[in-house]
């Protein structure tokens, strides 16, 4: 096994979404437990050009997983539920979610 007690980060994943960037991150406790970290940073711009980032944290332990989970699910389920689901513009889902992307004619069908 790794000795990660040297390390803040055990595994992390990026999700980038519009103006959002959602870091989720494993980190290791003192006891070399683990929990998530959620992080959501927005990119602000400010009056002389510049810009800034804004940070939201989220610590998410271990014995909460299972509610948070049940939580998280139940929100996504009402959501789609009611609203339907999203359109995923992702390069491997384009061609099946794209309404104006090109559809593969084999020449020999025409």
């Amino acid at each position: 096994m790794q000795d990660y007690k040297d390390q803040d980060e055990i595994y992390s994943n990026r999700v980038r979404a519009g103006k959002r960037t959602y870091f989720f991150d494993v980190r290791a406790t003192k006891s070399d437990d683990y929990y998530l970290t959620i992080t959501e940073s927005k990119k602000t711009f400010e009056e002389g050009g510049g810009f800034s980032f804004k940070k939201h944290k989220v610590f998410l332990y271990k014995e909460d997983f299972a509610k948070f989970k049940e939580a998280f699910i139940d929100c996504i389920d009402f959501i789609i539920k009611e609203k339907g689901e999203e359109v995923i513009h992702s390069p491997k889902n384009r061609n099946k979610s794209d309404k104006n992307s090109f559809t593969d004619v084999n020449f020999e069908d025409i």
